[in-house]
């Protein structure tokens, strides 16, 4: 299946629309869960993080890549320096792992046609790049690896660590058994 990757900017808006639809991606996600604190998350779920992502996407900002499928808006990936996303910080698990300065790749959105074809590593291939061409060095991801087999897509959605390790990925950390954090050179 081949897929064609473009970043997400004011003229793709109709696209991330139809391949978000009407729940966002997930239960009104749109994908602000990085960008904001817990509690305005929740406040702004559904219309509130869709007008957020728009004045992001309106006001120039480039948060992430639709990868397109015979011209459909089919898989999503949100990418940007680790300062985009300041919920990162809060976290145990996945805090800074040193000082040097990373992309990360925070989430995926994969429409229910083309999931569980590859698209997720083609992404990162493109995440990687792109990162690269805007100057990033190291390009940091935070999969989830299920302790036993398969999990529900909806939890997945900051992607498998498999996924990470076939697009060259290696483990930089790891604080919980089942979320390690993962970089790949950009070479930027």
């Amino acid at each position: 299946m081949r897929l064609e990757v473009h970043p997400a900017t004011a003229d793709r808006w109709k696209d991330l629309e139809k391949l978000f639809g009407k729940r966002g991606a997930c239960g009104g996600c749109w994908c602000m869960y990085w960008r904001f604190s817990r509690a305005q998350f929740d406040k702004q779920k559904g219309g509130g993080n869709r007008r957020a992502m728009k004045k992001l996407i309106d006001s120039g900002g480039t948060p992430g890549l639709i990868g397109y499928v015979k011209g459909e808006p089919a898989a999503w990936c949100s990418i940007g320096p680790r300062e985009d996303f300041p919920r990162l910080a809060g976290s145990r698990v996945l805090k800074p792992v040193d000082e040097k300065p990373v992309w990360s790749v925070v989430c995926f959105f994969v429409a229910k046609p083309y999931r569980r074809k590859g698209l997720t590593v083609r992404l990162l291939e493109a995440a990687v790049e792109f990162a690269r061409r805007h100057g990033a060095e190291i390009v940091e991801g935070y999969p989830v690896e299920p302790e036993k087999g398969a999990m529900p897509d909806v939890f997945a959605f900051t992607g498998l660590a498999s996924a990470f390790r076939k697009a060259r990925f290696e483990e930089a950390a790891r604080r919980s058994p089942t979320r390690p954090v993962v970089r790949r050179f950009a070479g930027g």
